[in-house]
């Protein structure tokens, strides 16, 4: 595995202004410039994109001028050229993975969420996929805002490198054939900062910056097909299914654009995918998963829904039907199961994961149930408060770099139409201390609505074209 070269964009070019001149490109580059220029609304040119992606990369873009830019574009967004020149600069600071002296044995596949609470579908998905043939070098991320994330997940696991070095990948991907790990430095280095960068300037919900993360990371991974999963409702990063939908034609058009097969799924965040949202308690979950057991129906569905439209998509399966049908015989046979321990053991974790995983997932040391004060119907969720909960009880950041306990989160997480008694548990909290407990506790009743009737069921998947 090694890069395969880089596109790099002339530094000759300009910004163009709406009804103004070209301004032409100065003797000496200066940032500042460009930001004020999108901060006006103006279209930036794609060589300075690219002088901004390599300014972010190598440090010469200061935090201050980094942030202002993602609020700038926050603001005043991106034309769909601009957002696709932006991205590929974004994906040319660093190398371009090439898969094929390994002899792949089956086509590169990957997945991505938009983040939720309880969205841990990566953890089954990408060894299921593994199992039907694939191979999986999945690229995830951290949590960022109210939103769970992949690597902090699999960080409760002891041992486990979310950061392995060139050999250990490829190693991993050639005994387990699936690897969920973060991108190193040397795949789009830009996004890593500028990744940082929105989680702590409130500009986690911008469209152009969303698209330029996702896919500077997936474009560079070498895939022969990705399947996005783009959250809508008040757990998602963008609420509005319009907006959800806009993102997912902007991803569709940007990746198309760059070569990348692609499908994407909108799917519901009205309420928790899962049971649990917490590291280490999201973990458990995905492996009880992997086990057979009895999964979160939700969570199961969107899981199915997902693989199917990748498999498809990269000809692993005739269609829709069949490939449902292959992914389901991964959790019922253990082959998914038996990818997932593969590849926490290659990369440095406990060999008995899936049968053991109590020996090594931490536990928080107070519990505490929530219980209903009155009965009826979970009629409605505050879904992002439940993520803002987690990130208060410490399994999320608010400074970039900041450590995190994964022990702590909720889970038993009542579903919308849940019927309760007075007395009843809506929630249970995993605290490092009471007083946080007692906290959280009075948060997560607040977050859920007990009315007189079940609610309508919202739709949980919807097929983006």
């Amino acid at each position: 595995m090694a890069g395969i070269g880089r596109r790099r964009y002339s530094v000759r070019g300009h910004v163009a202004r709406s009804g103004k001149s070209p301004i032409s490109q100065p003797l000496k580059w200066i940032p500042q410039e460009a930001i004020r220029a999108k901060q006006g609304g103006a279209r930036l040119s794609r060589s300075h994109l690219a002088l901004l992606a390599a300014g972010l990369a190598d440090g010469s873009l200061s935090d201050a001028q980094a942030g202002a830019l993602a609020m700038a574009v926050h603001l005043r967004g991106m034309e769909t050229g601009e957002c696709a020149d932006f991205t590929l600069a974004m994906r040319d600071t660093g190398h371009i993975l090439d898969w094929k002296p390994l002899s792949p044995p089956g086509p590169v596949l990957d997945k991505h969420s938009t983040g939720g609470i309880g969205d841990l579908v990566s953890l089954p998905l990408a060894p299921m996929l593994a199992a039907c043939g694939a191979w999986v070098p999945s690229v995830s991320g951290r949590g960022l805002g109210h939103t769970g994330g992949t690597l902090d997940k699999l960080e409760s696991i002891p041992g486990y490198q979310v950061q392995p070095d060139p050999g250990l990948l490829q190693r991993t991907m050639k005994e387990a054939g699936v690897a969920i790990v973060g991108a190193s430095e040397r795949i789009a280095p830009a996004d890593r900062r500028l990744y940082a960068i929105r989680d702590v300037t409130a500009t986690v919900d911008s469209i152009p910056l969303i698209v330029a993360s996702i896919l500077s990371k997936k474009l560079a991974a070498g895939l022969d097909a990705l399947v996005l999963d783009v959250k809508t409702g008040n757990g998602a990063v963008l609420p509005e299914r319009e907006r959800s939908r806009q993102l997912a034609r902007q991803l569709i058009a940007t990746a198309t654009a760059a070569g990348l097969p692609v499908a994407a799924l909108i799917t519901d965040m009205s309420q928790p995918l899962a049971r649990s949202a917490g590291n280490a308690l999201e973990l458990r979950e995905a492996i009880a998963m992997l086990r057979g057991e009895p999964a979160e129906p939700r969570l199961l569905e969107v899981t199915l829904a997902l693989g199917a439209a990748v498999l498809v998509l990269a000809g692993l399966a005739r269609d829709a039907a069949a490939a449902r049908a292959t992914l389901a015989r991964t959790l019922a046979e253990g082959s998914a199961a038996e990818r997932f321990a593969r590849m926490v053991s290659a990369l440095g974790g406990p060999s008995d994961i899936v049968e053991r995983p109590e020996t090594h997932l931490g536990r928080a040391p107070v519990v505490r149930d929530v219980r209903a004060a009155r009965p009826g119907f979970v009629s409605a969720i505050d879904t992002r408060a439940l993520g803002l909960v987690v990130v208060a009880l410490g399994g999320g950041r608010t400074a970039p770099g900041q450590a995190i306990d994964h022990s702590v989160g909720l889970d038993r997480l009542a579903a919308l139409g849940t019927r309760l008694e007075p007395g009843d548990a809506l929630a249970r909290v995993h605290a490092a201390a009471p007083a946080a407990a007692e906290q959280a506790a009075e948060q997560v009743a607040s977050a859920y609505t007990i009315g007189d009737a079940a609610p309508a069921p919202p739709v949980l998947v919807e097929h983006s074209t």
